[in-house]
């Protein structure tokens, strides 16, 4: 009897407090049914807000109050105007300014980028920012862990943040070499202290790096063999990473930082002095997004994007099964004759994913949003490209987890220059395709139907 009715006040919580209205139906309706084994899932699970984080940045101490005024100011040189107020809603939307003298240089697969980012780590004279979302003891990890160790032992200051859950695996041997030589290595736990012990289904998904605070790295690329295309299950890896150099680097920079302060409690000390690009003069706004947002960020900032553009619309997503609002800003996209496509895997990597995608791929493609699936391996990029003038490199998947319950970074430029290389790409990218039909779907067998749309239901707390 306890079980129901504590199943029953939980449910009255889900209705009041899921950010979905499809979140709240499917706890309510596991918390009825099911209690003996949706209570603890909910509790666990179920939380719809990421607390303490918030209070740590809004309730900054004086030390953190100052270094943030410092760095503000250090930006105002570097203030760009935004030229509409597409611009300035991404702005809003990101608590950043858009800032000029910026170079943004795309990076094509594992190969490009981790070559780009060990050359950076060489490079380090002061400090080093180093975050990702799953770090590997393997081949590549240990080549991640010798260059760090030989920046700490040439005197950089070295700060490593993983997430506890992604990177579960990497072994307790891998962090003692690191902090023999003082490097200062945290996870990022979501559920700090009692207070904070049922955030267990929150992640820091951000793949961050920061040379000085000079060059910064952010991408779709986490720490193992499988994203330089070495494991056969995935085969191929399709992927892309971004390096930004100027002002917009203190933008990364903050985002680390704050994570940094929320996970050990300390205030790193770091260069907050901004620096103009000597040759390029491009546009960047940084986009942190996560569940301590007051409103959904990510989602936001999606369909945003999407109203915004005015004849192209590409997207790339690994994991493609949006919310509503994002499924209907591509439709109506669709509707008013732009030219949407989204490019997902034709490989599955999470089960429940691609199967939830085939319970509304129908009516998006009736509304004549155009699906690509990749052939050659699987796809892993996150990429937004907005007619001919603007594009995204990030981290935000176009699903749940990413809009809701995942610490996100996304560059959003507005550059003509930089969007006509995102065109290139994804051009090559879209030559190795094949397009969806919707016969395809709807000729599936009835089980194969009801199981996808079982996994759409489950979407909302996954």
């Amino acid at each position: 009897m306890l079980i129901h009715i504590l199943g029953m006040v939980s449910a009255v919580m889900a209705l009041m407090s899921s950010r979905t209205s499809q979140g709240a139906i499917a706890w309510i309706i596991s918390l009825f049914i099911f209690p003996y084994v949706a209570l603890p899932a909910y509790w666990f699970f179920g939380r719809p807000r990421f607390y303490g984080y918030v209070m740590a940045r809004g309730e900054r101490d004086n030390v953190l109050r100052r270094v943030l005024a410092r760095y503000q100011e250090s930006t105002r040189p570097f203030l760009a105007p935004p030229a509409n107020s597409d611009i300035q809603a991404v702005e809003q939307l990101a608590m950043m300014p858009l800032t000029r003298g910026n170079n943004a240089t795309l990076l094509i697969d594992g190969e490009a980028t981790f070559t780009s980012l060990f050359e950076g780590i060489d490079r380090a004279e002061h400090y080093l920012l180093l975050q990702f979302f799953i770090v590997r003891d393997d081949a590549l990890g240990r080549r991640l862990h010798a260059h760090l160790l030989k920046a700490a032992r040439r005197g950089v200051r070295v700060y490593f943040l993983y997430d506890e859950i992604g990177s579960r695996k990497l072994g307790e041997g891998y962090l003692k070499e690191l902090t023999a030589e003082d490097i200062a290595v945290s996870p990022f736990r979501s559920s700090r202290g009692f207070k904070h012990r049922f955030q267990l289904n929150f992640r820091n998904h951000r793949k961050i790096a920061v040379i000085d605070g000079k060059q910064g790295w952010l991408g779709g690329f986490n720490v193992g063999v499988e994203y330089l295309g070495q494991n056969p299950k995935h085969g191929p890896w399709r992927d892309t990473h971004l390096m930004l150099e100027g002002p917009s680097v203190l933008g990364l920079q903050e985002a680390f930082w704050e994570d940094w302060h929320w996970a050990t409690g300390e205030v790193a000390s770091l260069n907050w002095q901004a620096e103009s690009h000597a040759d390029t003069d491009q546009h960047v706004v940084i986009v942190p997004s996560g569940p301590a947002d007051r409103q959904d960020t990510a989602s936001l900032l999606i369909q945003q994007l999407i109203h915004s553009a005015t004849h192209r619309l590409w997207v790339t997503s690994p994991y493609f099964v949006p919310d509503q609002g994002v499924q209907d800003a591509l439709r109506l996209a669709a509707m008013r004759g732009i030219d949407v496509r989204v490019m997902i895997p034709e490989r599955p990597d999470h089960l429940l994913v691609f199967l939830s995608a085939f319970s509304f791929l129908p009516d998006m493609l009736k509304a004549g949003v155009k699906i690509y699936r990749y052939l050659p391996g699987f796809l892993h990029q996150k990429i937004m490209l907005i007619d001919n003038d603007a594009a995204t490199v990030g981290t935000v998947n176009l699903d749940n987890r990413s809009f809701r319950l995942n610490f996100e970074i996304t560059a959003f430029i507005p550059s003509t220059t930089f969007a006509e290389e995102v065109h290139h790409m994804l051009e090559k990218d879209f030559a190795q395709c094949r397009r969806v039909t919707v016969d395809e779907i709807q000729k599936r067998p009835l089980w194969k139907k009801v199981v996808s749309r079982a996994a759409y239901l489950m979407s909302p707390i996954q």
